[in-house]
C-alpha cells in the first residue's frame, strides 16, 4: 500500500487547523497539527512533513522567523505555503524569497487551498530524484548500473528505449519506472500510434506509455510514434518503448526509420543477458522456485523434492538463450515434478537450454564483423567458452577434451576472458 503524504499545519488558531486538517484528511492526506512555532519547530526536529502549511502571525515566534530559521540550518528540504488572514505583499514576497513556495489568504477557501497543495507536492515530486529498483531483474553489479543509467534518463525527462535479448526482462524494467497512482499505459502494437496518437497522448497524460517491441511496428506506426515524441513533455508522458530486435540492422536494411532510431537511442539502455551476470542466478532461482511451491527456501521440504546444490550449480552454469523467462519455466517444471528431481530430469531441461551443438550465440551479429580482429577473436572465444561451458553442465574435463586443451590452459583462458565457472567434485583444479 503506497503511505499518504503528512502535511504539517502549523497555525495558532484551533477552528482553523481543524477545519484544514478534516479537508485534507477527506482528500486521502495523513495530518499533523503544531499550534505554534514551538511546537512546529520540535515536529521538524523530529521528522520532514511532505508539506507545511504554515500561519504568519502567531503568538510565541511569527511564520516567516520560522521559515528563515529552517532555511538556516538546512530544514528546509519540504515546500512551505504561507497563510495569512492580514498579510501584505511585502511579507509574501519577503517569504518567496527565503523559499515559500505560494501563499494563501485566509479565510482559504476549499479550491484554492486543494490547488496550493497539489501544485506544491507536484513541484516537490519533480524537484526529488526517481529511484529505480529492478529487483525483479536481479542485485548484481549489472543490475546496479542498469538502475543507475535509468534513474540518469529519468532525471533529464528522455524518453528510455530498453534493448536486450528476448526474456531479459523489458517490462519488469519499463515497470520500475513508473510512478505508482499515475497512468500506465501500455501498447502490445503500434496499431493506436496510427488511428489516433492525440487521444493515446491524452490517456497518458502525467504517467507513462509503454510500447512493447518497436522492431515489429509498420511504417505507419513507427511515423505515429515519431509524432508523439515533440509531444510528451508538454503531457508530462514519459515514453518507455523496448525491443528484443536488433534495431541497428533492421534500420541498415530499411525495415526501422533510422531518424526515429536516432531521437530514441539517446536513451537507450541494454539489458544484460543471464549468462553475462551469473551471480544472480541462485537467488533467482530461489525466488522462482518458491514463486511455484509457495515456499520460503530452496531447503524447505515441499510436495516436490528441493534442489540440492549440485543441480542449483549445474542450472546456474547453464547457457539460458531464453534469460530470465527460460530460467523460471524450467524451475517451474522442476517445482512440479512431483515424482522427484533426478539428475537425469535437470540434465534434459539444461541440453534444452543450452541450445542444439554449434548453435550460433545471438551475439554474433553484424555488428560483430565491425569489431577488430583481436576483439571479435575474444568476444567470440567468450561466447564459445560460454556455449560449451553451459552444453557439458561445467564438467571441466569434458570442456577441455571438447575444446581440445589441457585443463590448465583452459581455465587460464577462461580466467583471461572473465568467465565465471565452477569446478565439479569429480573434476578438481591441476
Amino acid at each position: 500500500m503506497i503511505q499518504a503524504k503528512e502535511i504539517l499545519i502549523v497555525d495558532d488558531e484551533v477552528g482553523i487547523r481543524e477545519l484544514l486538517s478534516e479537508i485534507l484528511q477527506d482528500e486521502g492526506y495523513r495530518v499533523s497539527l503544531a499550534e505554534n512555532a514551538t511546537a512546529a519547530r520540535a515536529y521538524r526536529m523530529r521528522q520532514q512533513p511532505a508539506l507545511v502549511l504554515l500561519d504568519i502571525w502567531m503568538p510565541d515566534t511569527d511564520g516567516v522567523t520560522l521559515l528563515r530559521e529552517w532555511a538556516a540550518a538546512g530544514q528546509l528540504t519540504m515546500p512551505v505555503v504561507m497563510m495569512s488572514g492580514h498579510g501584505t505583499i511585502e511579507t509574501a514576497v519577503e517569504a518567496t524569497k527565503i523559499g515559500a513556495v505560494d501563499f494563501l489568504e485566509k479565510p482559504v477557501g476549499l479550491q484554492k487551498l486543494l490547488g496550493a497543495v497539489s501544485r506544491a507536492l507536484k513541484a516537490a515530486s519533480a524537484r526529488e530524484p526517481q529511484r529505480v529498483s529492478l529487483a525483479a531483474l536481479g542485485s548484481g553489479a549489472a543490475v546496479r548500473e542498469i538502475e543507475r543509467q535509468l534513474e540518469q534518463l529519468l532525471a533529464v525527462r528522455k524518453p528510455v528505449l530498453i534493448l536486450g535479448e528476448p526474456g531479459t526482462g523489458h517490462e519488469a524494467a519499463a515497470r520500475a519506472l513508473h510512478v505508482p497512482t499515475t497512468p500506465w499505459v501500455a501498447l502490445a502494437n503500434g496499431q493506436r500510434l496510427v488511428a489516433n496518437p492525440l487521444a493515446l497522448l491524452e490517456e497518458a497524460r502525467e504517467g507513462m506509455l509503454y510500447c512493447a517491441e518497436i522492431g515489429h511496428y509498420s511504417k505507419a506506426e513507427q511515423k505515429g510514434l515519431a509524432f508523439l515524441l515533440p509531444k510528451l513533455e508538454r503531457a508530462g508522458v514519459g515514453l518507455v518503448s523496448m525491443s528484443a530486435e536488433p534495431l541497428g540492422n533492421l534500420a541498415a536494411e530499411g525495415k526501422f526509420d533510422a531518424a526515429l532510431l536516432s531521437a530514441l537511442a539517446v536513451g537507450a539502455v541494454l539489458l544484460p543477458p543471464l549468462r553475462a551476470r551469473r551471480d544472480d542466478i541462485p537467488a533467482l532461482i530461489d525466488r522462482f522456485w518458491c514463486a511455484a511451491t509457495g515456499e520460503s527456501r530452496l531447503t524447505v521440504q515441499t510436495s516436490a523434492a528441493p534442489l540440492e546444490p549440485a543441480s542449483i550449480n549445474a542450472l546456474a552454469a547453464a547457457y539460458w538463450p531464453g534469460n530470465l523467462d527460460h530460467l523460471q519455466g524450467v524451475i517451474t517444471n522442476l517445482a512440479l515434478n512431483a515424482g522427484g528431481i533426478t539428475p537425469e530430469h535437470v540434465k534434459r531441461l539444461l541440453g534444452e537450454a543450452a541450445g542444439p551443438a554449434g548453435a550460433i550465440a545471438p551475439e554474433i551479429t553484424a555488428r560483430f564483423f565491425e569489431l577488430p580482429l583481436r576483439e571479435a577473436r575474444e568476444a567470440f572465444e567468450r561466447i564459445y567458452f560460454e556455449q560449451l561451458l553451459g552444453r557439458e553442465q561445467s564438467n571441466m574435463s569434458k570442456v577441455a577434451e571438447q575444446a581440445g586443451l589441457e585443463r590448465t590452459h583452459l581455465y587460464r583462458k577462461l580466467k583471461q576472458l572473465n568467465i565465471r565457472f565452477s569446478r565439479r567434485g569429480d573434476d578438481s583444479a591441476p
